[in-house]
């Protein structure tokens, strides 16, 4: 299954794979080296240590190159928004409490439900796919089943509206 994302989370993935690969795999198998050179190793901390952090960086390449090669760069400015899309912001009120939220669907890698990013994957993003404005849609809930009105679609950038960008410096294993 291809995963969608716009250009810059593709670019946010592309840095975190190359830094691991080439900054932080080599730091940490040096410090396995210097580690192991000291001595017992079965009772050797340091050693176990880098040993499981090469684990954790291992598995998160697997895992990023696995996203890589699923990617589908979608450009989202370049669409219409007239119907729920990838990259669309939309708002919608809740017709019970008469409340509005505004969510913008994303990438998965690129998602912060916190702040109104959701997955294209997520089941209110599944949901909105293809809906225009005034169109009404409901959602099951893990508690109760919910109704909602789409009052407007309309396109903002992603990466404007993240709240916690990733920066190298938070790709590096602690």
């Amino acid at each position: 299954m291809q995963e969608p994302m716009s250009i810059e989370g593709y670019d946010v993935l592309i840095e975190e794979f190359k830094f691991l690969l080439e900054v932080e795999k080599p730091k940490t198998a040096q410090e396995k080296l210097v580690a192991a050179a000291l001595g017992d190793r079965s009772e050797n901390a340091d050693y176990q240590a880098a040993k499981e952090k090469l684990r954790h960086i291992d598995k998160r390449l697997f895992y990023l190159n696995a996203m890589i090669q699923k990617a589908h760069i979608i450009d989202p400015s370049t669409l219409l928004h007239t119907k729920v899309s990838f990259g669309s912001s939309v708002r919608i009120l809740d017709l019970e409490s008469d409340k509005e939220e505004v969510y913008t669907i994303c990438g998965v890698l690129e998602s912060e439900p916190e702040n109104g990013l959701i997955s294209i994957h997520s089941p209110l993003a599944q949901v909105m796919l293809g809906k225009r404005v005034s169109d009404e849609f409901k959602i099951q809930l893990p508690l109760m089943k919910k109704e909602y009105e789409i009052l407007e679609i309309y396109y903002k950038n992603i990466f404007s509206l993240k709240k916690n960008v990733r920066k190298k410096s938070d790709f590096a294993f602690h």
